[in-house]
């Protein structure tokens, strides 16, 4: 065999479509775990200074974000070694799917194996889902914030308007009713959002929930091409390639 024949046949059974999905898994959570660690440390210190006065008023919100934090380089660590599991299991298939008409035969516990990680990585999907939408509330705060800045600007010729915009922490669920002020208004309101602060949290959590978006749909293409591979192993067992354990 040729160098050109034996490259092709390498490159042949390389699982493209795994390589892509491990790429963006590991850019996603990369993105997630990063960026949201680093906005919910600046969003701590945000509504520490701005909205609360007593440190009783914000610690759950702080043993919520600490909890958080420890979640994330879990999920870190985690991801990082399935995503590897997932491409070599990726390469197994493709390898077996490639060289199913020749000498190789596929095994009974690789397909096991292989529909193992299928009901892993769906039930995945799901719980990452649910991150992706979560993950989206305090885009959607720190959004509603800012949108409040831009119309106090427009109104900041009558200061008796738009001393009546504010934004309230509480509502959100992030400080208790108890909390004082709780709340942001008006020319403080204005001047929070113009801090470097505001503007570092905001596109971190717009990073988080993009990295978030990029670990579902990394997770649906490993989902996808498993799925895919098993069914032509389980098809070309059925048409006389037996297995073997």
């Amino acid at each position: 065999m040729g160098c050109y024949e034996c490259c092709m046949r390498c490159l042949g059974g390389v699982p493209y479509v795994s390589l892509v999905a491990t790429l963006l898994c590991f850019s996603g959570i990369a993105l997630f775990c990063c960026c949201g660690n680093q906005a919910l440390t600046e969003s701590e210190r945000l509504i520490e200074t701005y909205f609360t006065r007593e440190h009783q008023d914000y610690i759950t919100l702080a043993y919520l974000i600490e909890y958080f934090q420890y979640i994330i380089y879990g999920l870190a660590s985690f991801f990082f070694l399935y995503c590897i599991v997932l491409l070599a299991e990726g390469f197994y298939t493709t390898s077996v799917v490639r060289q199913s008409f020749g000498e190789f035969r596929s095994t009974v516990c690789g397909r096991c194996l292989s529909t193992t990680f299928i009901v892993i990585t769906y039930i995945l999907v799901v719980i990452w889902l649910l991150v992706f939408s979560l993950s989206s509330l305090p885009v959607y705060f720190f959004y509603n914030m800012a949108n409040t800045c831009r119309t106090i600007s427009v109104l900041s010729e009558t200061p008796s308007s738009i001393s009546q915009l504010c934004i309230d922490a509480r509502q959100y669920g992030l400080l208790p009713w108890s909390a004082v002020p709780g709340k942001a208004c008006g020319m403080t309101l204005s001047n929070v959002c113009k801090t470097r602060e505001f503007l570092l949290i905001y596109d971190l959590f717009i990073a988080a929930f993009a990295g978030a978006g990029m670990t579902v749909l990394a997770l649906l293409t490993f989902t996808v091409s498993t799925t895919y591979n098993t069914a032509v192993l389980r098809y070309l067992g059925r048409k006389g390639i037996g297995p073997r354990c």
